[in-house]
């Protein structure tokens, strides 16, 4: 008989407890190892679907009244997770293809990846034949605890898994080209540590064949003390000299290992698609950009040149000890068990604790990032005081984290301390014994008080490297969750080349969405070389993701978009963005000087070119107006601009690139009349000659369009002139004349108003 269970997942808290069926058909020989509830059925509408995995199998179903369908876990079947839009998708593969595929909210993300680890659990034991016929007590209480209501006692349920310090061991990537001046590094700490180990060598002759023998009356080996001496010195000048090469090597590379490392996140960030950007926080990852890769860079540069150095003297001191007495040598290492096991206890939690501090820094620099840029709508709001609250509370949260840790800290280090401390009174007593009983001398004694002096503290000091080491795996995971995400506009794998583009454009069957909101829906357009296409509708009608598509800042669900006959998917990203321009509602301008801007896209341009763009575009009479002309720095975001003067600046900057396809979204939209009709002179200019899409918040700005597109909920409902599409009295009639009707109101609005303060103005000139 089927055993009736209820799951446990919440959808906001991507798998905190959350009530499912209580009909999933389990076998008496089956537990449940993870679930989850598959919120988007394949048309990614809404629907209560759940995929479930037991030991032995996937159980899933989609909607509350579908029929459950079961496979078989085989070590050739896979659990692959992908996201696209806003929507994850979950999809059971063999050698023979997709078996079935599942879709959810990203919302769900996190319990999508503990579903995918607790199949690769269930695929691990079925592998080592760990297939029990009846569940063990543990996983009956399990199953007891999911009837009761409560969390799924797997992996499923569990926290995401803090980094491992063999993270690090991903860093081989940046750190290969440099391999052989990793291993001089290397070759020099072997032999510097070796030399600072000759002096306690030296100090056992010098003792008991020297200083013992002068005071029982024996004379002093002048040329013997100095040969030990300047064997003590040539040692100590040796491990400098060597230390300070393999420093400066080491150093070095860590350099240009953080350097690599740096370029590297940012050339990839800046591939990935605006999907991407759209859900992450600027401040998040200007911080693992910088501060993460400096703390890695930090840490292979000083702390791992410590740590391989206290490994080294650590077994280099052992061997020594050991060879000149055994049983002093277990004595004084006695203490090193009990250290070991106390910094595997310790690492776990500092594991945790900074990844945690990495998060909470995260809201810190979040909280800069929004303030800073945006400081002028937080002066125009007075919203000072609010923004310093944020920053006062992520600042406190930040500090509560680190206190949580150094509590920690604070008392293993000190113990750490303790042990070596310790473990140094007991080499005394057991040493004097031994000299007691003559079975050693003094010098002997002596020698083993100074290595061990060096041997723990080089313990002490490869203890405290512990934490370093968790923040640079902290740094490492997170460095590396950039480099490990893959596009969802991905190259492809042979681009086709694009000489020269006429720009006509196809869109065949074109879907998109976002989530599980449709906003393009089978759309099919054709748009002839050197036309202008003008983009109508309400908002939201989809306009705007039209043109992100051909733009292809993302890639279409369903259908194709084709330039000149190629599929745009076909042709690399860089080459194909090469031949549009584009100018968008807010323009954005980079802190430099004018010329800069608009030089943005062809950075080689000469002098002449950028005048020409610029008188092209109307804007050479204000630039020569500036205080330095174009050399004039136009401040962070343009700011010393106005709006009307940053949004020709950006049409010289898309004339400058010569596109054969341009974009014109809302470009005049934030603009008073006036400016309007200056911003209007220099896109006529612009589009001339040129495929060109526009976007216009008045429709009346479109009447110099060859043909109108009307969309409504992504559909295509109208197309034609402006004058056809008033004649027809459709969706563009009306939203034409609810714009005039909206003007006419503003107007006499207006007008009423001036007209109240004339006999105020009147009454004060009398």
């Amino acid at each position: 008989m089927p055993q009736p269970v209820s799951l446990a997942l919440d959808p906001a808290a991507a798998g905190a407890p959350q009530r499912a069926p209580r009909d999933l058909p389990l076998d008496a020989s089956e537990s449940v190892k993870g679930a989850l509830n598959a919120d988007l059925n394949a048309d990614r509408y809404f629907a209560n679907g759940w995929v479930v995995v037991t030991n032995r199998r996937i159980i899933a179903r989609s909607g509350n009244e579908g029929a459950w369908e079961t496979w078989d876990l085989s070590p050739s079947s896979n659990l692959l997770l992908s996201d696209h839009a806003g929507v994850g998708t979950l999809e059971l593969c063999d050698t023979a293809g997709r078996m079935a595929s599942w879709h959810y909210t990203l919302g769900l993300n996190r319990a999508a990846q503990q579903l995918v680890r607790a199949f690769q659990a269930a695929q691990a034991d079925l592998a080592t034949g760990f297939s029990p016929r009846a569940a063990p007590a543990s996983e009956a209480a399990d199953v007891a605890s999911i009837e009761a209501g409560g969390a799924i006692p797997s992996d499923a349920a569990a926290e995401e898994k803090p980094p491992s310090a063999w993270t690090l061991l991903r860093l081989w990537r940046f750190a290969r080209p440099y391999r052989w001046r990793l291993l001089a590094g290397f070759v020099l700490t072997l032999c510097s540590t070796a030399a600072t180990l000759v002096p306690p060598y030296l100090t056992m002759p010098l003792m008991d064949d020297v200083l013992i023998p002068f005071q029982d009356g024996k004379p002093i080996n002048v040329h013997y003390v100095a040969w030990l001496l300047a064997g003590l010195l040539g040692s100590a000048v040796l491990a400098w000299g060597l230390g300070w090469i393999k420093t400066y090597i080491l150093a070095l590379v860590s350099e240009r290992i953080g350097l690599d490392l740096r370029t590297a996140t940012y050339e990839h960030l800046l591939g990935l698609s605006l999907e991407y950007f759209g859900r992450r926080r600027t401040g998040e990852l200007m911080a693992r950009i910088g501060s993460e890769t400096d703390r890695i860079n930090v840490f292979l540069s000083l702390h791992l040149l410590d740590f391989a150095t206290d490994v080294l003297m650590i077994a280099m001191t052992s061997i020594i000890l050991f060879s000149i007495n055994p049983s002093l040598a277990l004595v004084t290492l006695a203490p090193l068990p009990v250290i070991a096991w106390m910094i595997h206890q310790v690492r776990d939690r500092l594991r945790t604790g900074f990844e945690k501090i990495d998060r909470v820094w995260s809201e810190v620099t979040n909280v800069l990032a929004d303030t800073i840029p945006g400081i002028r709508v937080v002066k125009a709001f007075a919203q000072e005081a609010r923004e310093t609250q944020r920053f006062h509370v992520a600042n406190r949260r930040n500090l509560a984290a680190n206190d949580r840790l150094n509590r920690l800290w604070s008392l293993f280090a000190p113990t750490v301390t303790l042990l070596t401390e310790i473990g140094l009174l007991i080499v005394w007593a057991f040493g004097i014994w031994l000299v007691s009983r003559h079975q050693i001398t003094v010098g002997v004694l002596t020698a083993f008080l100074a290595y061990i002096g060096r041997f723990y503290t080089r313990l002490d000091s490869m203890s405290r490297i512990v934490s370093v080491t968790q923040k640079a795996a902290s740094g490492t995971k997170r460095i590396f969750e950039i480099l490990d995400h893959v596009s969802n506009v991905p190259e492809p794998a042979h681009p086709v080349a694009l000489p020269q583009v006429e720009g006509r454009i196809t869109l065949r069957d074109v879907s998109f969405r976002y989530g599980n909101r449709s906003t393009i829906e089978h759309l099919d357009l054709d748009i002839a070389p050197g036309e202008m296409i003008g983009l109508v509708g309400h908002s939201g009608a989809g306009k705007s993701t039209l043109v992100n598509l051909i733009c292809r800042f993302y890639d279409v669900a369903e259908g194709a978009i084709l330039i000149d006959g190629v599929d745009v998917r076909q042709v690399a990203v860089t080459d194909f963005r090469r031949h549009i321009g584009l100018v968008l509602q807010e323009p954005f301008l980079f802190f430099g000087t004018v010329a800069e801007n608009i030089a943005y896209g062809k950075p080689d341009a000469t002098r002449a070119e950028i005048v020409a763009a610029a008188r092209a575009a109307h804007a050479h009479e204000f630039i020569l107006r500036l205080p330095q002309g174009y050399d004039s720095l136009v401040g962070e975001r343009g700011q010393g601009l106005s709006g009307g003067e940053r949004q020709r600046v950006s049409i010289a900057r898309a004339l400058l690139v010569n596109p054969r396809i341009l974009i014109l979204d809302e470009a005049t939209a934030s603009v008073d009349a006036e400016t309007e009709r200056e911003i209007q002179k220099a896109l006529d200019n612009l589009v001339r000659g040129r495929t060109t899409i526009a976007i216009a918040h008045r429709l009346s700005t479109l009447r110099k369009a060859d043909r109108l597109i009307v969309l409504d909920e992504g559909h295509k409902v109208e197309e034609g002139t402006h004058d056809e599409l008033l004649a027809q009295r459709g969706t563009y009639w009306r939203l034409y004349e609810a714009q005039n009707r909206q003007q006419q109101a503003q107007w006499e609005f207006t007008r009423g108003a001036a007209e109240s303060t004339r006999p105020a103005r009147a009454e004060v000139q009398s």
